[in-house]
């Protein structure tokens, strides 16, 4: 799959069921349809997987970020805003295909998501796509 950022090919991690696309390049990561719950699934408390859904409930936004193609239907992607303090800016297939991340945008959502207590699945992907670029956006 190429990157929506840059066209580079991008590299295949996978844990749990989940699998992410991960550029070299730009550090982005993109989440096909569905695995994002299937993320909050394997770490979030059946207590707290709704509640974290609702965190992680792309609305729309409107912002002056450039548009990007959805890497599996080459349509233009929405911009959305996952989490609360802080938003975090994402791109989202219109037709539901996928969520795109920047680099750094998967590390501050993950804070977001953690339950108590350590997940090894958190604490690799939190590592894996810390914040390279801080960017903030007014809404």
């Amino acid at each position: 799959m190429k990157c929506p950022v840059d066209k580079e090919d991008m590299m295949v991690i996978e844990s749990r069921r989940i699998e992410l696309d991960f550029c070299l390049r730009c550090s982005g990561v993109w989440f096909d349809a569905e695995e994002l719950d299937l993320l909050i699934s394997a770490v979030a408390k059946e207590n707290h997987q709704q509640s974290r859904r609702d965190l992680l409930t792309p609305r729309p936004a409107k912002v002056n970020e450039g548009p990007r193609k959805c890497p599996i239907c080459g349509r233009t992607m929405d911009k959305a805003w996952l989490g609360q303090d802080p938003k975090v800016l994402i791109d989202s297939c219109p037709h539901g295909d996928g969520l795109w991340f920047d680099g750094g945008e998967l590390d501050q959502v993950i804070h977001q998501i953690k339950d108590d207590g350590k997940d090894d699945i958190l604490a690799f992907l939190s590592e894996t796509f810390k914040a390279k670029i801080s960017k903030e956006f007014p809404e």
